[in-house]
């Protein structure tokens, strides 16, 4: 019996395969999709799932999932809402073709992680030296989750397209400040502006835009020629940042200059 319903689950995976076009899965993939889980399915990163040798059914399923909203993200930043980003521009075609490419290979060994470093490991964002003389501080916002309060900070170019009302150009930069807060306790301190205290820079997070620095970038992920980066405490950029994230979280921002804090830059002072 058990023989037959692995036979059945076989053929029922071959059925699909036969309905898909692999080729056009394997080239979406190669494209987009292996920026986090890797050239032939097997992830860049221990936070993400390896897909080689995954049921074709079940990776339909959650691209599903993830293109109709079903499943929700927490916050930004996050692996789950960047999936939401790129399902949401995935056809149907488009599902079942990658499904099928994943679930034609084999499947990834225990522990196993890509080699695979996509030329979206790479970034044209360099530190803003004298930022806090030269740029506008924006915006803070307290991270509960995190027990963490971050500064943003716009440089002139940024701040001037905002202000009238423009698309943020090439030449823009911002940079936040991520601190983790002093603690009152288990909880975090709170100062007399309702904000978080800060206590200790942990790093940095950083999106620019220059002519060129989006050609490199597939379509699917491309926001413009904007790049992303983070940036360890000591002005560094932190080794294995894959950017792909930050693109996909960033992609449905079109209207907003792919920005989440647009109309703040419009109304700093």
């Amino acid at each position: 019996m058990k023989k037959l319903l692995g036979l059945a689950a076989f053929l029922a995976v071959a059925q699909v395969a036969q309905a898909a076009n692999i080729e056009a899965g394997k080239e979406l993939a190669a494209t987009v999709c292996a920026a986090c889980h890797g050239a032939n399915g097997v992830s860049v990163s221990d936070v993400l799932p390896n897909l080689a040798g995954q049921r074709a059914a079940y990776i339909e399923t959650q691209l599903r999932l993830f293109k109709d909203g079903t499943r929700k993200a927490p916050g930004a930043a996050n692996p789950t809402l960047t999936m939401q980003a790129i399902a949401g521009q995935l056809s149907a075609d488009d599902i079942a073709n990658t499904a099928a490419w994943y679930a034609s290979l084999p499947g990834a060994a225990p522990g196993a992680k890509s080699p695979f470093l996509p030329n979206l490991a790479k970034t044209g964002v360099t530190f803003p030296e004298g930022y806090k003389e030269n740029f506008t501080k924006y915006l803070t916002i307290n991270f509960p989750a995190t027990k963490q309060v971050r500064y943003y900070y716009a440089n002139k170019v940024a701040v001037a397209a905002a202000k009238a009302g423009k698309a943020l150009p090439d030449g823009s930069t911002i940079i936040a400040e991520v601190h983790s807060a002093k603690l009152d306790g288990d909880k975090p301190a709170v100062g007399p502006d309702g904000f978080f205290v800060a206590d200790k820079l942990m790093f940095f997070t950083a999106m620019g835009r220059d002519a060129g620095w989006g050609k490199d970038i597939p379509e699917m992920l491309r926001n413009e020629n904007w790049n992303y980066t983070v940036f360890a405490a000591d002005k560094q950029h932190r080794p294995g940042v894959n950017q792909a994230e930050c693109l996909a979280c960033h992609k449905p921002l079109s209207n907003t200059s792919y920005t989440f804090t647009l109309k703040q830059i419009a109304d700093s002072k």
